[in-house]
């Protein structure tokens, strides 16, 4: 028997602060975009060239707490999760896609004195580690 699978890693930064908002069963939900660059070589002369991929990520119930409290536009991160394809129609009643990563483990990867490009803003007091939902629980706040 064959297995599907389905799972996406990212090393960004983010290009905005965290959007937090509940369900309205009480559920957290927070959006955030992460920018992954990569630099490449083009052309005959060999110029490097940096391209940046956005991501949107979607972050559910404590995960979403925890990222919409600890982590600002600037924030150097790891993210895993899946990717999932939404679809809707729009007020023109045109179909709409968004393909988002739904996010399972989060990362922080600042140091705690805040390693944050020049320009970033947010304080440097998060905690470093992992927010994943299976270590929720061992988390000291």
């Amino acid at each position: 028997m064959s297995r599907d699978l389905n799972k996406v890693m990212l090393i960004g930064r983010l290009g905005a602060d965290p959007e937090m908002r509940y369900t309205s069963g009480g559920t957290a939900v927070t959006n955030f975009r992460v920018a992954c660059s990569r630099r490449r070589r083009a052309g005959q002369e060999g110029e490097v060239r940096e391209e940046t991929d956005w991501f949107t990520v979607v972050a559910w119930d404590k995960l979403a707490e925890i990222t919409s409290s600890y982590l600002t536009k600037g924030s150097k991160v790891y993210v895993e999760g899946r990717l999932q394809t939404r679809s809707w129609d729009d007020q023109s009643g045109q179909k709409r896609y968004a393909t988002e990563v739904v996010a399972n483990d989060m990362i922080m990867l600042d140091s705690r004195r805040g390693d944050r490009p020049e320009g970033g803003e947010g304080g440097g007091d998060a905690p470093g580690g992992s927010a994943g939902m299976e270590d929720i629980e061992d988390m000291p706040f």
